[in-house]
């Protein structure tokens, strides 16, 4: 063993680190710009670069002494720093959500722990203002033992934590060697059980910070109204020059210090810092050999009578959580990458961000302050683990009941918990964007968080705390909670949400997880927005979470990038795509459910509007501007998808949270499906977002004298010339005759084989009736009772069927039921179809469901058409994919598409691509074509994927195409809920239905 063995040893967490302190990046002069820009400081120097290193499979493998100078490295290979060593080909990535990777058996993790043995040369030249030399380490996992040419420096863990050490008396002029020993787990470890992929190295920045003799050690910025207080800790007794400076470079304040102490300064009406106007000012603190830049926000963050207040004004969290992660670059994330993330969540109308969960790169927080966004910036600590051990009463109330009792409330984790809280708190605390800390997620509650939340608040009591695990404790016991400010929750239903707003309501209520957005949704978005804003003391809420974890592949054979997830690396225990439940893909390209966010969340929204007078009434939902300054609102009158009427709304002063009343006069057409949509334009400088950028709409039914889609009439209601029809039968088939046509009916099935038109063929597989789907994620649980009802087996069969010949129409009636293998009947159906001279086909479908039977998946017929039917055009939601509970992105409208262009590419492929409240579709190619058409609207979707093979390819990139384009049409489908991790789908959008009847013509035509 070379190192000693503090990787196990809870007493020693670090070993010759500096004190924490706040970030900062100092020059030798004024320099504004080190932000998005820190290399640009003379006196920061980067140890970024490639470095040699060797793997080691296990501690006592590393034998060598490769720290001492002069060791041959010529056997050690590149590897980037910043990296994580599994992107770069060693160990193996592991993706798991609860389970701890390894035993319990705390503070020991497996004996032959991997390690990475780093080495980097590199030049010094020093300055002879600033002689100290500070190693900084911004985050390296899990733990690391530190060597500068030969001798040993230190030892630190806290993964996303910076680790500085004094390297003066070490560090000389000219060539350095740098060695690094990282493990890949420690007593740390069992802290850091975050749902992640788990990856291993130095993944943030090395740098040498060069700093003088005497100079600013620390320094706290605390603002309140007018003032602005600044305590500032000097290593040595120096003059500090200070000066504050408004957003146009003028100054408002300045003083002087010469000791450790607080100085204090009065602005006059300062300028508040918001998520809509970030606005900061600029500090500067001099000394003769250095000068540091600080950006300041003036506001404030309180509770009153337990509504939450920011400058004053109640406010609503549109929040997200966010992980680092990227699938080339893993837990590496660079300025560029944080910018791309943030500016689609303002372009998707996101004010806050929980930093999930751990505290991210010291200048992601610096970022917000630009840019504008509310942080939760939450400690490196998740011991979710200890609910997963082995209980003998193995119930929820048991293991819950017991969680805190090996870590949360164990004595002995006292300093490892508190130690990551104080260097979250003690690096952030000048960030005016963070307005929340989190002692961290998910790992239950006793005497270390209640320390934890003490110390916090007495040492920052400017800002508010959170922590949802503290429901997690020995039931038994009486807990501490004065510290804790917010009442928060992850995935509760509506009904608890309510339940608490009624029963308690002892703090302001946060949902800081919610909306599980894995795959196919979330669909649940529009109703907590609607409880969300009914009652003061919510306080908004965190959708889980930004974007899919995964790991870049390269490109498969037909051109898909290959994404991994948890179980695709050989790992024994992992969590399969749990980690696929973000917003965005790894790519960044938007979900389906990142546009359903966006537009739940637009800036205003029409509470009425009465076509008779004109009168429309408009809230503002914003928090802090007038939406005449913040808005353009443009409208647009449709009739059966056609424009009639377009213009713009002169909106009056509506200031935040209030509603006003305006005038908005349209014609409306006599005839046809009329809808008014109005359009929110950005009208001011944001920043990230382009003037003029699209921020939402609202769309309005208007009703008139006729409001039926008028495409639809004219199918539906078509002259059919009449004509002889053949009927012929046998024991299995009824084949109609039409002089353009020639149908074959079965039986068996009571559903047709074959349709052949104007001499072609349309199915190249019999009709059928449709109950499945392909499970998406959301329907994790459901798909467990779907198949214990074998919904995914069952089939149809008829009983009698009986034919009559009219003069305008064969008419077949009927009698059919769904079934499958050892179970009984899960539905019946009776069938009329009504088949006219012209080769229309009109069904009429009445079905009685069994109650012993759970929420269907979905009803409806499926179509294998000819593969050339690939031109789509129908009215209904578009053009994204729409769901009962999941639209609100959508609009009404003629959309047009290719049919491979209705396919939405979830990484793990699931039933995608419906389109809710159609009047009709229309498949065609060239000249011939057809269309499915009814009085009472539908949904449909059409893809080159069966359901059946969406349902057996894992990855996205194993899809094979059919050999048919795939039409489905629905009476219903089950909503999309988020109930992979969320409350199960609500009842108003389950498919539940006992008895309904579905009625829809398909007419196959020529143009």
């Amino acid at each position: 063993m070379i190192v000693p063995r503090y990787y196990e040893d809870l007493k020693v967490l670090h070993d010759n680190t500096m004190p924490a302190r706040a970030y900062y990046i100092p020059a030798s002069k004024r320099m504004d710009d080190l932000v998005e820009h820190r290399k640009g400081s003379d006196r920061i120097q980067f140890l970024n670069g490639i470095w040699k290193f060797k793997y080691f499979e296990s501690i006592y493998d590393v034998k060598e002494e490769f720290f001492k100078q002069g060791f041959d490295v010529s056997e050690y290979v590149d590897i980037k720093v910043p990296g994580v060593w599994q992107n770069e080909g060693y160990d193996h990535h592991q993706y798991t959500n609860i389970k701890y990777p390894f035993p319990f058996d705390p503070p020991y993790v497996p004996q032959d722990i991997p390690c990475g043995a780093y080495v980097y040369d590199f030049e010094y030249k020093e300055d002879e203002k600033a002689k100290k030399a500070f190693l900084n380490f911004e985050g390296v996992d899990s733990c690391f033992y530190l060597w500068i040419n030969g001798s040993y420096v230190g030892y630190s863990q806290v993964a996303h934590a910076t680790s500085e050490f004094d390297i003066t008396d070490i560090i000389k002029n000219g060539k350095n060697t740098i060695a690094v020993l990282v493990m890949k787990w420690c007593d740390g470890s069992y802290l850091e059980d975050q749902d992640k992929f788990r990856m291993t190295g130095i993944f943030r920045d090395v740098y040498i910070l060069k700093r003088p003799q005497a100079c600013i050690r620390d320094y706290k910025v605390n603002t309140e109204g007018e003032k602005l207080k600044l305590y500032i800790e000097l290593t040595d007794p120096i003059e500090v020059k200070i000066e504050l400076e408004d957003g146009s470079g003028k100054k408002v304040a300045c003083g002087r210090v010469n000791q450790t102490g607080s100085i204090e300064f009065k602005v006059l009406n300062p300028v508040l810092w918001n998520t809509e106007n970030p606005y900061l000012y600029t500090l500067i603190l001099g000394t003769e050999a250095e000068t540091i830049v600080e950006y300041v926000g003036f506001r404030t963050v309180e509770i009153i009578d337990k509504v939450l207040y920011f400058n004053k004004q109640k406010i609503k969290f549109r929040g997200v959580n966010r992980h680092d992660s990227d699938p080339i670059t893993g837990f590496t994330i660079g300025i560029e990458q944080i910018i791309k993330d943030l500016t689609l969540m303002k372009q998707h109308n996101f004010n806050s961000i929980r930093s999930s969960h751990y505290p991210n790169a010291p200048y992601f927080y610096q970022l917000c302050d630009k840019y504008g966004f509310m942080v939760i910036d939450e400690a490196d600590i998740e011991a979710h683990g200890p609910v997963m051990i082995y209980r003998k009463e193995d119930t929820d109330y048991n293991r819950f009941k017991r969680w805190n009792e090996k870590i949360a409330d164990a004595p002995v984790w006292e300093a490892s918990i508190l130690d990551r809280v104080k260097l979250m708190v003690k690096r952030d605390k000048n960030r005016p964007s963070i307005i929340m800390w989190s002692m961290g997620n998910e790992s239950a509650y006793g005497c270390n968080f209640e320390k934890a939340l003490k110390w916090t608040k007495e040492y920052d009591p400017s800002r508010i705390t959170q922590y949802e695990s503290a429901r997690y404790r020995n039931y038994d016991v009486v807990y501490n909670y004065d510290h804790l400010d917010i009442y928060s929750r992850m995935y509760p239903s509506l009904d608890e949400i309510r339940e608490y707003l009624k029963d308690d309501a002892s703090k302001p209520f946060l949902l800081v997880e919610y909306c599980h957005s894995m795959g196919n949704g979330p669909g649940d978005f529009e109703d907590y927005f609607e409880l969300i804003h009914k009652n003061d003391l919510m306080c908004g809420g965190f959708v889980w979470e930004w974007c899919d974890h995964a790991i870049y592949k390269g490109t498969a054979k037909n051109g898909k990038a290959m994404y991994y997830y948890g179980g695709d690396h050989g790992e024994k225990v992992h969590d399969l795509n749990f980690c696929m439940d973000g917003l965005v893909y790894p790519d960044r390209t938007p979900h389906t459910g990142l546009l359903e966010y966006k537009n739940v969340y637009r800036p205003a929204r029409v509470v009425s509007y009465d076509k008779e007078s004109g009168k429309l009434v408009l809230h503002n939902y914003i928090d802090f501007d007038d939406l005449k300054d913040f808005i353009d609102v443009n409208y647009e009158v449709s009739c059966d998808g056609i424009s009639v009427e377009t213009g713009n709304l002169d909106l009056p002063s509506i200031e935040a949270h209030s509603e006003k009343e305006l005038e908005l006069r349209i014609k409306i057409p006599n005839k046809g499906k009329v809808f008014l949509k109005l359009i929110y334009i950005l009208k001011k400088e944001m920043p990230l977002i382009p003037k003029g950028y699209e921020l939402g709409f609202d769309e309005l039914k208007i009703e008139n004298e006729d409001g039926r889609n008028q495409h639809t009439v004219k199918w539906l209601e078509r002259e059919v010339t009449v004509s002889d029809m053949e009927v012929a039968e046998d024991d299995t088939s009824v084949i109609i005759k039409g002089k353009t046509f020639t149908y074959t009916y079965s039986k068996k099935n009571g559903m047709f084989e074959s349709l052949v038109f104007a001499g072609r063929e349309y199915i190249n597989r019999p009709m059928e009736l449709n109950i499945w789907r392909a499970p998406t994620d959301n329907d994790m649980y459901a798909k467990l009772e779907w198949k214990k009802a074998k919904y995914n087996e069952a089939y149809v069969r008829a009983y009698k069927t009986e034919i009559i010949q009219l003069e305008k129409c064969v008419e077949i009636s009927v009698k059919t039921s769904m079934s499958a293998a050892s179970i009984q009947k899960i539905l019946d159906a009776d069938i009329v179809w009504k088949i006219d001279c012209m080769g229309g086909i009109t069904s009429s479908i009445k079905v009685v469901k069994d109650e012993e039977f759970p929420d269907l998946p979905r009803f409806g017929i499926r179509l294998f058409l000819d593969k050339k039917l690939e031109n789509i055009a129908y009215f209904g939601m578009g053009p994204y994919e729409s769901y009962i509970d999941k639209h609100q992105s959508t609009s009404h409208g003629i959309y047009r598409a290719k049919v491979s262009e209705m396919h939405e590419d979830y990484i793990n492929p699931q039933e995608n691509g419906s389109h809710y409240d159609c009047d009709y579709v229309e498949l065609a190619n060239g000249q011939f074509g057809m269309v499915a058409a009814a009085k009472k609207t539908f949904s449909f979707n059409t893809s080159v994927y069966t359901q059946e093979e969406l349902e057996r390819a894992a990855h996205n990139f194993e899809l094979e195409e059919s050999d048919s384009t795939v039409l489905c049409l629905d009476y219903a489908l089950n909503g999309i809920g988020s109930n992979s991790c969320g409350p199960v789908v609500t009842d108003k959008y389950r498919f539940d239905d006992i008895k309904f009847d579905f009625a829809i013509s398909i007419i196959p035509f020529v143009k």
